[in-house]
C-alpha cells in the first residue's frame, strides 16, 4: 500500500494552513519561476499528477484547456480540490500515480507539483507518461531538490542558541528511501540524484527545455525564515518535450 499521509486527519490539517493551501499559486514560492515553464494549455488535453488542491489544474482550465485530468491517492485533497477550484473541464480522479492507466498519446501537456518525491520508481513512471503524450507533448514538473532531500532529515544543523549553522547533505549518491519530518510530522519520501532526474528524462525520449532552482521571490523575502533559502536550493523545475 502507498503511503498517503495526505489523509491523516493531523497532517491534512497542518498543511491546509500552509500558504500554498490558503492562497494558491500566489503562495506558493516556486510559482514565479514555474510559471515561466508552462507551455500553452489552449484546446489540449491536461494531466497533473499529484494534483493536491487542484490549483494548476484550476490554472490550466483558465489558461484555455479542453479537458483536464486531476489525479491524487488523497481524498482529503481531492475533496478539497472540488471544492477550491471547479471547473467544467476539469475530471478529479482518486488514483496513485504509479497505477495510472491512461491510453497512448492521450494528453498534449503533463504536469506535477511536488509529488515524485513520494515515488519509488521514478523511471517506470517517465516511461509511462512519454506514452501518455502526443508528440511533442510537454511535461513540466517540480520536485525537492536532491540537495534538499540526500540527507533526509530536512533540516538544518542549529548551535546551542538555536542559530542556524549550515544543511547537511550527506549520502547524495545512495538513493532511495528517506523518513522526513515535514510540519512535524513523519513522512516517507525518496531521494534521487540530479543525474538520475535528468538522465532519465533523457534515456526515455524526452528533449530537455529548461531547467530552473528557484529562489525565493523578493516581495516573499521578509517572511520569517525567507534569506536562509537563498543557503541551498529546495526545489527544481523540469520543463521538457516529448520528441
Amino acid at each position: 500500500m502507498k503511503e498517503n499521509k495526505y489523509d491523516d486527519q493531523v497532517f491534512f490539517e497542518k498543511y491546509s494552513r500552509m500558504a500554498r493551501s490558503q492562497q494558491g499559486l500566489a503562495g506558493a514560492g516556486e510559482w514565479h519561476e514555474l510559471q515561466k515553464l508552462l507551455p500553452d494549455f489552449r484546446g489540449r488535453r491536461v494531466l497533473d499528477l499529484g494534483c493536491g488542491c487542484g490549483w494548476h489544474c484550476k490554472y490550466a482550465a483558465g489558461h484555455g484547456a479542453a479537458y483536464v485530468l486531476g489525479t491524487d491517492l488523497s481524498e482529503k485533497m481531492l475533496a478539497a480540490a472540488r471544492a477550491k477550484n471547479p471547473d467544467p473541464v476539469i475530471e478529479y480522479r482518486r488514483a496513485a500515480m504509479e497505477d495510472l492507466e491512461c491510453p497512448d498519446g492521450s494528453f498534449g501537456v503533463v504536469l506535477s507539483s511536488l509529488a515524485f518525491h513520494y515515488v519509488k520508481e521514478f523511471g517506470p513512471l517517465v516511461q509511462r507518461i512519454h506514452r501518455w503524450l502526443e508528440p511533442g507533448g510537454a511535461f513540466v514538473f517540480s520536485v525537492e531538490h536532491p540537495v534538499f532531500t540526500a540527507f533526509g532529515s530536512q533540516d538544518w544543523y542549529y548551535d546551542e542558541h538555536g542559530g542556524i549553522l549550515h544543511f547537511p547533505v550527506d549520502n547524495y549518491y545512495l538513493e532511495g528511501r528517506r523518513e522526513a519530518v515535514f510540519l512535524g510530522e513523519r513522512v516517507t519520501k525518496y531521494h534521487r540524484t540530479l543525474t538520475t532526474y535528468l538522465d532519465t528524462l533523457l534515456q526515455s525520449g524526452f528533449q530537455l527545455l529548461r531547467v530552473v532552482e528557484p529562489q525565493p521571490p523578493e516581495d516573499m523575502m521578509e517572511l520569517p525564515g525567507m534569506r536562509d533559502e537563498l543557503r541551498r536550493p529546495m526545489m527544481l523545475l523540469v520543463s521538457a518535450v516529448k520528441k
